[in-house]
């Protein structure tokens, strides 16, 4: 037993150290998620808040109507365009989409009416069929604007009124659902490209078949492959957490230890898939379309890039049996909502299922040449 493990210790050597001196393995194992980190990141990390595009056009010279045009100009909702002060320029923005909407205060907005002490008057919203939502969003603004105003100048009575209240329980940001989705992203670089790439390269060298005339046994082989793309995996993913909270503020709420183990076991499965690709492919040309028709379901099914729950309903029963699929559920339970391994066996279940299927297939076709 001692000698079949150093056996195996030896191939997990001699595999990181030719997985660090490949440039092209490092880039697209610890570069090529970075960037997609970088780009989603910045989309995703916003403080969500929501802003529109508008112009605002003033046909009335009363004191009320500049003040108001004043007051939406310091807003932080409203992004108004300076440059635009005809209905005609404000068409031509919004039907090229450089716009949301446009705000009309027409003429004698904000003028006192005879036997009335306030101003009055009606400003109207234009907007395009494409922008039906924003100026939705908009016109319920700019009521809630005149109302606070409105009860300057006339007491009003509200018997129903609404309140807010903040709970203790925390809920998950644009950032954690990216962020947990490009994780897994990058364990199908490392756990499935990886092999996928390597193998058919060795055995076109004729490195397999000179290692199958040894006494090296195909699980032997495996398991030097599983644990050094485990540390290698763990060191990429380490440095994917470094940046997210250095960078984008992530907060990670679970526990460090469980989520590298976690991180293990979806690594390990994961990477069962290259093996088997790997293994059984005898060239490149053989495997890449294999490859692609697994790879590609998985990144936009199991909620890579966007939360599972925008589906329908019947395409997440059917996503939800993905291998890509638990590993990022777990990802997400621990890492932004504090969940412990007790808690999620029902996704450690699942992946564990699927490691005994995968890994029985790709022992059946690997082959040495």
């Amino acid at each position: 037993m001692k000698r079949s493990m150093y056996t195996v210790l030896t191939f997990v050597r001699i595999n990181t150290k030719r997985f660090f001196r490949d440039r092209l393995a490092l880039f697209f194992s610890i570069g090529f998620p970075l960037i997609f980190l970088f780009v989603f990141g910045s989309l995703n990390s916003g403080s969500g808040s929501v802003s529109f595009k508008v112009a605002v056009i003033n046909q009335s010279n009363t004191s009320f109507s500049q003040a108001f045009v004043k007051q939406l100009d310091n807003s932080s909702v409203l992004k108004v365009s300076q440059d635009i002060t005809t209905i005609e320029a404000a068409k031509a923005k919004m039907s090229q989409s450089q716009l949301d909407a446009a705000i009309v205060l027409p003429s004698g907005f904000g003028a006192v009416a005879a036997g009335i002490q306030y101003p009055s008057g009606e400003a109207r919203v234009l907007y395009t069929q494409n922008n039906q939502q924003s100026a939705v969003a908009l016109t319920s603004i700019l009521d809630a604007q005149f109302k606070a105003i409105n009860a300057k100048f006339v007491q009003t009575i509200t018997p129903l009124t609404v309140t807010s209240e903040q709970i203790n329980e925390r809920s998950l940001s644009a950032f954690d659902y990216t962020f947990a989705g490009l994780l897994g992203f990058a364990i199908i670089g490392m756990g499935i490209f990886g092999p996928v790439n390597v193998f058919p390269e060795l055995k076109k060298m004729g490195i397999l078949r000179r290692l199958s005339t040894t006494p090296l046994k195909v699980w032997q082989y495996f398991l030097a492959t599983m644990i050094g793309q485990a540390f290698i995996g763990l060191i990429s993913l380490a440095i994917m957490f470094i940046v997210a909270i250095t960078v984008f503020h992530l907060e990670v709420v679970g526990n460090w230890l469980e989520l590298a183990v976690f991180l293990v076991l979806g690594i390990v499965m994961i990477l069962g898939i290259g093996l088997a690709l790997g293994g059984w492919a005898k060239n490149e040309r053989q495997v890449a379309p294999l490859a692609n028709i697994i790879v590609f379901p998985m990144m936009f099914l199991s909620g890579t890039f966007f939360p599972r729950f925008l589906m329908p309903e019947w395409l997440q029963n059917v996503s939800g049996f993905l291998p890509l699929t638990p590993v990022i559920d777990g990802i997400r339970l621990i890492a932004t909502e504090g969940k412990h391994l007790i808690d999620i066996l029902p996704q450690i279940g699942l992946i564990g299922l699927w490691m005994v299927v995968i890994y029985f297939i790709a022992f059946k076709v690997f082959r040495w040449e």
